[in-house]
């Protein structure tokens, strides 16, 4: 079995800053891409930013120059690093690994969620 635990949620004053990191463990043949996406109530699923294992990444226009994805490939970890936040950017984030894991022996990719962890930007 496969799971991504997500930390580093909470409260934050506007212009401030917060991280969050995500551990993939368990049975894990290979981790493709990582990425973190968001939530807001009444809203879609947002992506946000995404890591490929060769290191590419890609951030939506609402996060670009505020928000930076890293990686820990020996530890199957991904971060996200945000600075200058905005009362809109309060949502539930979660983490989301392509990776490739195996059953019975068998080989097979497939996307991996975290369970999701709640940042409200307020003062």
């Amino acid at each position: 079995q496969v799971q991504l635990v997500e930390s580093g949620g909470g409260l934050v004053q506007p212009g401030g800053s917060l991280s969050l990191s995500c551990a993939a463990s368990g049975s894990i043949f290979s981790i493709y891409a990582m990425g973190w996406y968001r939530q807001a109530p009444g809203k879609q699923r947002e992506l946000l930013a995404t890591m490929s294992s060769d290191g590419n990444t890609k951030y939506a226009d609402s996060v670009k120059g505020r928000f930076s994805i890293f990686r820990d490939n020996a530890k199957n970890t991904v971060y996200l690093e945000m600075n200058s936040l905005k009362p809109e950017d309060t949502a539930v984030y979660y983490c989301n690994a392509d990776l490739e894991t195996y059953y019975s022996g068998t080989p097979f990719r497939r996307d991996y969620w975290g369970q999701g962890t709640q940042v409200t930007v307020s003062s």
